[in-house]
């Protein structure tokens, strides 16, 4: 599959027929929020693990050195801690261009922080994206996140900004952790 997936998200019409429904956000959706929405509620999902394995040649990195962001990776018995927000469907056409390295538009089951589960949608990179650089050594991992850079800013600070925001939801996630311990000291 080509990295730039905006096409392919627009035929994507789970929830075109809605007037708003859920958008679940695990990464820099978290903490950029640069669209508009309704509502936005702390929310997790189950079964689905956060991992720095996608890589990024238009946001966090360049073709030449791409960072790396999140996906999620199926993990029985797992959270993902994140944001919903609930936005409108012409919202979409934005974040499609936002999410175009690798994000499809998938269907998850959210639960929402103060109860309530709600279907919504989730952009998930899988292995079979150009983009994808999947599971690497820790100290590899951390490396290329420490060196890259791209239009939107150095991937450390992504990295930090996850950290911070996960820590803010009073969230932990054991590999964004892991990879801010293992990261080299700034030059």
């Amino acid at each position: 599959m080509s990295a730039d997936t905006t096409a392919i998200n627009r035929h994507m019409t789970h929830f075109d027929r809605h007037s708003s429904f859920w958008l679940f956000g695990y990464g820099s959706l978290i903490w950029k929020a640069d669209f508009p929405f309704l509502e936005r509620r702390p929310a997790w999902i189950e079964g689905w693990a956060r991992r720095f394995w996608q890589g990024s040649h238009d946001h966090r990195g360049t073709a030449e050195a791409p960072g790396r962001v999140v996906t999620l990776v199926r993990e029985p018995g797992a959270r993902c801690h994140g944001m919903a927000y609930r936005i409108e469907p012409d919202t979409l056409g934005a974040l499609d261009l936002r999410e175009k390295n690798g994000y499809l538009r998938e269907k998850v089951e959210l639960h929402l922080d103060g109860g309530g589960v709600e279907e919504g949608l989730v952009y998930l990179a899988t292995a079979d994206n150009a983009a994808f650089l999947g599971e690497a050594p820790l100290a590899a991992m951390a490396g290329q996140i420490a060196r890259a850079r791209g239009p939107s800013g150095s991937n450390r600070d992504y990295l930090i900004n996850l950290a911070l925001s996960l820590a803010a939801l009073n969230a932990r996630d054991a590999h964004v952790d892991a990879l801010v311990a293992a990261l080299p000291e700034q030059d």
